[in-house]
């Protein structure tokens, strides 16, 4: 099974909680024993497992990545001023895959899954979730 989401963005550089929407496209699948993937559509867009705790570890990602990958020096600028973009969401990938067991993400307490946008804001941001597995539970 595979879905999109799509989602709105309201800043440069930021991290956006997706996994509610994921685990409802885990659910509708009827997997019960699997792999769903998350891929971001976009060179300038990421996918992380990240703490949801607070914003804190948000803040410090996008922090960190905005230190070590400075705006403005890259020689992509010269077409459209998006360089850092590209290279944030390189480094950090564009999709995650998480194993599905008993029709669940197998995610732990702390891990939720992040869109990161590093080229924002943008209207629509698309991310495709494929769900693979069996429907029947695994001995």
């Amino acid at each position: 099974m595979q879905e999109i989401i799509t989602i709105q963005t309201g800043r440069h550089n930021g991290l956006y909680d997706i996994t509610g929407k994921v685990a409802g496209i885990v659910e509708r699948s009827g997997i019960k024993s699997g792999i769903v993937s998350i891929y971001a559509q976009g060179a300038t867009a990421a996918i992380m497992i990240q703490e949801s705790w607070d914003n804190s570890v948000q803040n410090d990602v996008v922090n960190l990545l905005s230190k070590l990958i400075p705006k403005g020096i890259w020689e992509h600028d010269l077409q459209d001023n998006n360089g850092d973009s590209h290279l944030k969401a390189g480094i950090v990938g564009p999709s995650e895959t998480v194993p599905v067991t008993g029709g669940r993400m197998g995610l732990s307490r702390w891990q939720n899954i992040f869109f990161c946008e590093f080229d924002g804001p943008r209207k629509v941001r698309n991310i495709a979730v494929t769900v693979i597995g069996d429907q029947a539970l695994s001995l």
